[in-house]
């Protein structure tokens, strides 16, 4: 009877925590604890509201609406092979990486699934979480689909924000400038604005 509510709350709690984490709350307890007790905790928090959310996805009612059919499942192919294709391609090459404390800029353009988008592995959970959506057969996974959608787009631009905000403090060598206003905040030449 509570299950979906539960569910709901634990979903909000793993999307919650991750932003707060990766975004606001991430400089000032780096700069408390240092980014190598900033992972652990990170890591902890992560793993606990994600753990709740499979406790309470298992605890909740399955199969409770009526399908999407022949056509959902059709579909669901559809958008999980492009979804699988970003994921995968994700793995290796990743443009993004080094940030602006690296030595070097990157001068080499994306290839793969990084000239399709900035972000493939986001857009393969997004087009992953979709597909489960699109199944319609129980609350509880379109709670948790809805949920990683939410987080995957969000996060991604995001993510995307805090990049050009960490580049504004950058000169064309890649090199780390002065800043002033919010420009640079969030960035610093030990915890790069492309790290968590």
């Amino acid at each position: 009877m509570w299950t979906l509510p539960l569910l709901t709350a634990a979903s909000i709690a793993f999307v919650g925590t991750h932003f707060a984490l990766s975004h606001p709350l991430r400089a000032p307890i780096v700069a408390r604890i240092g980014e190598k007790g900033f992972l652990p905790l990170y890591w902890l928090v992560a793993f606990a509201t994600l753990g709740w959310m499979v406790l309470a996805f298992r605890a909740a009612p399955p199969l409770d609406l009526p399908g999407s059919g022949e056509i959902g499942w059709i579909a669901a192919t559809v958008v999980t092979l492009p979804a699988l294709l970003l994921f995968l391609g994700s793995l290796r090459g990743n443009p993004a990486i080094p940030g602006p404390a690296a030595p070097k800029p990157i001068t080499r353009a994306p290839t793969g699934v990084f000239a399709v988008t900035r972000h493939p592995m986001m857009w393969g959970f997004a087009l992953w979480a979709l597909s489960h959506v699109i199944l319609w057969w129980s609350w509880r996974t379109v709670i948790v689909g809805a949920t990683i959608l939410f987080l995957a787009l969000v996060g991604a631009h995001l993510q995307t924000a805090r990049r050009q905000r960490c580049m504004a403090r950058t000169g064309p060598d890649g090199q780390l400038r002065r800043a002033t206003g919010r420009a640079g905040a969030g960035c610093s030449v030990r915890a790069p604005c492309f790290g968590r």
